[in-house]
């Protein structure tokens, strides 16, 4: 099983709508994919139309294996949903309790045989929920709104990895929420900086295709597969499958 975790320390970069789009085109390549939403905001579980949103409480999280139990079927074929409740913001206590960083991975090892490809949907902390997450990730992918304050984001992200001695090959940045219309999205799109080395081509457009995701509780390709949106999200699972085989 690979493991692909969206993640930014700064929120409101789209990481709920990538992991979403990035499941359902995964699944419906015919991967059987786990999504685990992290975020006690359980943007992702609903969504996804879970039952209840119950996460993981103390017992469950301990106990590792008894996680299978609230994985919950989806709409869509070959997805899988582990859901998130408020009991999420506990999360980095009892991984400190564990005192380790690879707690994360070793429950996500539980379920491995069950499934080709697990997406983390990750909260907007740089954490020790956070090194587990860096810790299991096969992929950490980062979305960045081309903006300065969006880079300086993705440039604590480097130099964190950096001094944590996490391989920066994990990092694959790409564009989110880029409006082409502005001059400074349109600069730093052509002219990318070089805090945004192997950026993926694809750039996800800010549009209101993937603000209606709400409204449907769906993935784009679910409900306007011809927006630009979706196409941009199709761009972009073509890259992450391609550098996840490669790992």
């Amino acid at each position: 099983m690979k493991t692909l975790a969206v993640y930014n320390v700064k929120g409101g970069v789209g990481k709920t709508a990538t992991s979403i789009n990035l499941a359902y085109l995964a699944a419906q390549s015919g991967r059987s994919t786990l999504l685990w939403d992290l975020d006690p905001q359980a943007a992702a579980t609903w969504y996804l139309q879970a039952k209840g949103g119950e996460g993981p409480g103390k017992a469950q999280w301990k106990a590792g294996s008894e996680l299978r139990a609230l994985i919950q079927p989806t709409p869509y074929e070959n997805l899988h949903l582990l859901p998130a409740g408020l009991d999420n913001r506990h999360l980095d206590v009892w991984l400190r309790k564990d005192d380790a960083r690879d707690a994360l991975a070793q429950r996500l090892e539980s379920v491995a045989g069950d499934y080709d490809l697990a997406i983390l949907d990750c909260p907007p902390s740089l954490s020790h929920l956070a090194d587990n997450i860096f810790t299991a990730a096969d992929l950490v992918l980062v979305p960045v709104v081309p903006t300065h304050l969006s880079l300086r984001a993705l440039k604590a992200l480097i130099d964190y990895f950096r001094e944590e001695s996490y391989p920066r090959s994990r990092l694959k940045p790409f564009y989110s929420m880029a409006d082409r219309r502005r001059l400074l999205h349109r600069t730093l799109i052509e002219q990318p900086p070089k805090t945004m080395r192997d950026v993926c081509r694809a750039v996800i457009p800010y549009t209101s295709a993937v603000e209606r995701m709400g409204e449907h509780r769906a993935p784009v390709e679910a409900f306007e597969a011809s927006a630009p949106a979706a196409e941009a999200y199709r761009e972009l699972w073509k890259e992450v499958n391609a550098a996840l085989r490669g790992r």
